[in-house]
């Protein structure tokens, strides 16, 4: 069987084993980052407690399993958040009465979250397994954030990346604490295939036979050779064909698809190792086109030719929370979601036109079962998403000229000097900040609630699959939205509108009860990004807190107001609450399934409840 060509340059050992970011000043700040963030993320979930200090400047502390006493100052904001600064956390350790020193204390300087682990593990009720995996999994989050700090940008420099640069520079989610531990990556695959390490690669692709594999598409990609004819020039198609040939194979009965070195590697060869000796999979070549890594690590953005599709892989690695696979029968109710989600907005004038909102459809896929684990109900999940693949729609065709566009996560970005890449935009755009802020609520939140009230419809607008439409002077101007068949989830209760949805879409869309399904709104966007962003523009920005969030609520009303005939549905999907269930991501890991296998993926646990910045009786802090 052929070897793949490597997938980047040559390089001596020399340069592989060179880690210029693992160095201790670069370390040092991105750990004392980390243990602010995970100080302040488990205070949230209610993991920790930390007590209020006597004083007004916000002093905490928290106890550790040993006895010593970690101080810091903290910000309270919105739903019940702590922002704490990473400089102020100290550990004051003392000797006891009696002691040759007489018993006294010393304030220390205190920056490393793998020793607070350790010391708090009882604090923090994590068994030793967990405990084992979790002090791996921030060590290689911890060598991601050194990676990036030893090569970040200014804000200014980042402003004029195009999209698919910038993910290179973003930090991960700004919520789990281990964001980037990607379980199965070696250093080396860490140094070729993250987003942060910037390196365009080709990727291989395979054949497979039509009697293991199936492919979907949406109407103008129905068949298969539609969509090969776009992403494959066709001398590649010609020489692809040419493999098969001389095998002794007709290319008529095989699918296309490209896969992930890494996955062919470590998953696909050793666990289809029985198709590959049937001829049932064949090693073909890659193609040349250069592909980036996003932020998603298993997508990748073609920059040699940006009217080609992205393409999404299987990947399975453990990374924020799952494992980052291609379940067989989402992948191919892929294009069946993409055309009902196109039909809802393609006929509704206000999303189309109004909104002009960019739906990045996920618009043909493959897949290919396993014979043995997709059969097996009790086997773990990762073992049923190994192989398949699935392509979307390229996001820069669809802006218009002078357009141009980021994650939404880019907007809780900051640099090196401490100045926030929303703050240049800001200041880029010539509007006064609130100004801007009104424009990016009107952009975002429309067509959201749009699809919410009325059509029962929700997507998962966390700050990577959310991204932000600008125009020439950087004011935002509209939203486009991705991942549709993972994170599209529709009412429970039946609505009319929900009459169009074919059979195979109903099946595969998961459903929650309208009290629930505002929580996709509520913890993607306004806790998962807006809880992050509301600080930094009172520091940066001179907004208030309480002002941001009137803001993002004005706009919800003026919605409300413009949708007269919705009345019920505000009502059915209130998002003005007085409260709502605290959802806890940082939990699962810690308490709930570990790194424990399991036959389905996990979900986010629930703790509690939290207040409602957005009720009309909501102060900003709890």
């Amino acid at each position: 069987m052929p070897k793949y060509p490597a997938s980047h340059d040559s390089a001596d050992s020399a340069e592989l084993l060179s880690t210029p970011e693992l160095n201790r000043t670069v370390w040092d700040g991105a750990a004392a980052r980390l243990l602010a963030k995970m100080l302040g993320q488990f205070a949230y979930e209610k993991v920790v407690e930390p007590a209020r200090q006597a004083g007004p400047d916000g002093t905490y502390t928290l106890g550790l399993d040993d006895g010593g006493t970690l101080g810091f100052r903290a910000r309270r904001g919105v739903y019940g958040s702590w922002q704490i600064a990473p400089d102020s956390i100290v550990e004051t350790r003392g000797s006891a009465p009696g002691a040759p020193d007489g018993g006294t204390t010393e304030t220390v300087p205190f920056r490393d979250p793998l020793q607070f682990l350790v010391r708090a593990r009882r604090l923090l009720d994590i068994d030793g397994a967990t405990l084992g995996h979790l002090i791996r999994e921030i060590t290689t989050t911890l060598t991601a954030d050194a990676r990036l700090d030893h090569t970040a940008l200014t804000a200014a420099r980042l402003a004029d990346l195009d999209y698919a640069e910038l993910e290179g520079h973003q930090t991960g989610h700004p919520w789990l604490v281990a964001n980037k531990g990607r379980l199965g990556f070696s250093a080396t695959d860490a140094s070729r295939y993250t987003p942060e390490a910037r390196k365009p690669l080709t990727l291989p692709w395979i054949a497979v036979s039509t009697r293991i594999a199936a492919y979907r598409g949406v109407a103008g990609l129905a068949a298969p050779e539609r969509l090969y004819a776009q992403e494959l020039d066709p001398s590649v198609r010609d020489s692809f064909a040419a493999v098969l040939r001389a095998r002794g194979l007709d290319p008529a009965g095989y699918l296309l698809l490209p896969v992930h070195p890494w996955q062919w590697d470590e998953w696909i060869v050793p666990v289809f190792a029985p198709a590959i000796a049937a001829g049932d999979i064949v090693p073909l070549h890659a193609d040349p086109d250069l592909r980036l890594a996003q932020q998603s690590i298993r997508t990748f953005s073609n920059v040699a030719r940006a009217d080609r599709h992205i393409v999404k892989l299987p990947l399975s690695i453990l990374n924020t929370l799952v494992w980052r696979g291609l379940p067989t029968e989402r992948t191919l109710a892929a294009p069946a979601v993409t055309a009902w989600v196109h039909g809802l907005r393609d006929q509704d004038a206000f999303l189309r036109d109004t909104c002009g909102v960019i739906l990045l459809g996920e618009v043909a896929s493959v897949a290919v079962e396993h014979p043995l684990y997709d059969h097996l109900p009790e086997a773990p999940y990762q073992f049923k998403e190994i192989l398949g693949a699935i392509w979307r729609e390229p996001l820069l065709p669809r802006l218009a000229p002078g357009e141009r566009a980021r994650t939404l996560a880019s907007l809780l970005h900051t640099d090196p000097q401490g100045r926030a890449f929303t703050a240049e935009l800001v200041a880029r755009s010539g509007l006064t900040p609130t100004a801007w802020l009104t424009r990016l609520f009107a952009a975002l939140l429309p067509p959201l609630l749009h699809f919410l009230y009325r059509y029962g419809t929700v997507f998962s607008p966390h700050g990577e699959n959310a991204i932000v439409v600008f125009d020439g002077q950087d004011v935002p101007v509209r939203l486009a939205i991705k991942d549709f068949v993972d994170d599209v989830n529709v009412s429970a209760r039946s609505l009319p509108e929900h009459d169009s949805m074919p059979d195979d879409v109903r099946r595969t869309l998961l459903t929650e009860e309208p009290s629930f399904l505002t929580q996709f709104i509520h913890s993607g966007l306004f806790i998962g990004v807006f809880r992050f962003l509301s600080p930094l523009c009172e520091e940066q920005l001179g907004v208030p807190e309480a002002d941001f969030w009137s803001l993002v609520r004005a706009e919800i009303l003026r919605h409300h107001a413009r949708f007269p005939e919705l009345k019920e549905r505000f009502e059915m999907f209130d998002l003005l609450t007085p409260r709502i269930e605290r959802l806890c991501l940082n939990r699962n890991r810690l308490h709930v399934d570990g790194y424990r296998d399991r036959p389905q993926r996990p979900h986010a646990a629930i703790h509690g409840t939290v207040p409602n910045p957005l009720h009309p009786s909501a102060g900003v802090r709890e």
